[in-house]
């Protein structure tokens, strides 16, 4: 009998899991596509160091431009978009004596344009920098590009021709796609201007991140991060409210695991749907989160009891990672929490421990669980209990994180966030945090985002704004139509790659204030 169940529940899962998977294809829906054609002809250059649009000419007003040896054009499509490029190419001169040699260059910012990727040696692959180099042997064509590209600015260059033939674009057009359109969602009116800036660019970093899946960039990794989707959510419940893509990605997570029953940190959609091989203490849990929100939203119990027992396999797995009630430390990367050097990443991956068991007790009442409701509430106990005796430093008045003890501002925040003090001590701590600025600082909006929702969280609604003024509206100063994967006010050259060049420049983790606008304000 006993090896009857042993065959019987591996079955039992697989099943289980497919059913996960087939649910999640039937929810995948159409994209929406829009076509787009280029407003102007713009030049970039520097000013004071940063690179702009130094001057524009209206498209519609402009004579054929002759491509000859490194001539170039760069066109604007008046936004940042997501989509499928067609460009109608010719000749002038003599009759084309050779190949026309072009070098397409996509840029989501104008600094893009002026990025030499021969220069490029970051720590990720090259192969994310939106540049292709195409011979064209006869003219005129239609060229429709099959890549998809996330981008503003499209720089036609000539590398060569002959000194007999010039290229001309005749035309280009985008298809632009995404699961939603910005018409869905209602903009804020009521707000200052420069809130109103940062609300719409939100909107459409969201929108252009909204695709198959939630992806984190679209540009870059264009995957379903768990840390992504969980934000991404939460703004589109306030905006969009495509609650089919949210359900289809949670059926993802729980139908694309690890043989364990570990949910990854992302899943690949093609060429076939898996789990990524990186798993992050964070991350899993945050499909408790999810899972959590979604109720909040839609009130749908049926699909709460459907994916409580991949949701609480998360807690077990979780308590494998963890010593004498604490994350363990000997794997930096652990937890994901910030991009930051040097950040030591345990006293927050505590925090979101009784984050997420706090939303986990909720959902095992009701999936109506309450053998593992009563185990969540001894492990929250026992949790608060660590965060307070392990890292709680009376004296300096802030959390320490790891053997050096690490003060960083993402321990404070996600500690306020768990809800590890009452709200008066919670606000003091934060209070604390703004007048001492401790050096471990935020590196990425993920970070910064928390930060001002623990802000938020405990009534500082004036700081929390003046922050999101600085940080976002920081980008939006730089010419930003979506917001960035990583954002350094002292360095907007920053990246945690080595190199700027494959930073994203509309990602999703950063579309956050759509939803705290709406929250809070």
């Amino acid at each position: 009998m006993g090896d009857m169940l042993v065959s019987i529940i591996p079955d039992m899962k697989r099943r289980t899991v497919d059913s996960f998977v087939e649910k999640a294809k039937a929810l995948d829906n159409k994209l929406q596509e829009k076509l787009v054609k280029p407003l102007s002809l713009v030049t970039v250059g520097r000013e004071d160091g940063n690179a702009v649009v130094t001057s524009r000419e209206d498209i519609s007003r402009m004579p054929l431009k002759l491509l000859r040896k490194e001539d170039s054009l760069c066109m604007d499509f008046g936004d940042h978009h997501v989509g499928y490029v067609t460009l109608k190419l010719n000749s002038a001169g003599s009759p084309q004596d050779a190949p026309a040699y072009l070098r397409l260059k996509f840029a989501e910012i104008p600094g893009e344009i002026l990025d030499d990727s021969s220069t490029y040696h970051g720590w990720i692959s090259k192969g994310w920098i939106q540049e292709e180099f195409l011979h064209i042997d006869v003219l005129p064509c239609e060229l429709k590009l099959p890549r998809r590209y996330a981008f503003r600015y499209l720089e036609v260059l000539a590398v060569d021709t002959s000194a007999k033939f010039q290229v001309v674009v005749e035309d280009a057009s985008l298809t632009a796609v995404s699961a939603v359109s910005l018409d869905e969602a209602e903009p804020l009116k009521n707000l200052p201007e420069d809130l109103q800036r940062i609300d719409r660019a939100s909107l459409k970093t969201l929108q252009d991140c909204m695709q198959h899946v939630f992806e984190d960039g679209p540009k870059r990794d264009r995957r379903l991060w768990i840390g992504d989707l969980r934000l991404q959510a939460k703004a589109n419940y306030a905006t969009f409210r495509n609650m089919d893509l949210v359900k289809r990605c949670m059926y993802l997570f729980a139908g694309l695991t690890r043989d364990d029953g570990k949910i990854g940190a992302c899943l690949f959609t093609e060429p076939v749907m898996q789990v990524d091989d990186t798993f992050l203490f964070d991350y899993s849990l945050f499909f408790i989160s999810i899972l959590y929100d979604y109720y909040q939203e839609t009130k749908d119990i049926d699909i709460v009891k459907e994916l409580w027992p991949a949701a609480y396999r998360q807690i077990e797995l979780a308590l494998l990672d963890m010593e004498d009630g604490v994350p363990k430390t000997e794997n930096p990367m652990m937890a994901f929490i910030d991009w930051k050097d040097g950040l030591d990443r345990q006293a927050a991956a505590h925090a979101v421990w009784i984050y997420c068991l706090r939303q986990a007790q909720s959902l095992g009442a009701l999936a109506g669980d309450n053998q593992a409701e009563d185990h969540i509430k001894t492990l929250l106990s026992d949790a608060l209990k660590k965060a307070v005796d392990h890292f709680w430093d009376e004296e300096q008045g802030f959390f320490l994180s790891g053997e050096s003890r690490q003060i960083s501002w993402s321990s404070q925040a996600w500690m306020v966030l768990a809800d590890v003090f009452d709200k008066d001590k919670s606000r003091e701590l934060m209070l604390r945090l703004l007048a001492e600025k401790p050096e471990m600082g935020v590196s990425t909006p993920y970070a910064y985002h928390h930060v001002i929702e623990a802000l938020l969280h405990v009534g500082e609604k004036e700081k929390a704004l003046d922050l999101m003024r600085t940080y976002w509206g920081g980008m939006i100063q730089l010419g930003a139509d979506t917001f960035w994967e990583a954002f350094d006010p002292e360095d907007p050259n920053a990246s945690p790659y080595g190199s700027s060049q494959v930073n994203s420049f509309c990602h999703a983790w950063s579309c956050t204030p759509a939803w705290l606008l709406r929250e809070y304000f």
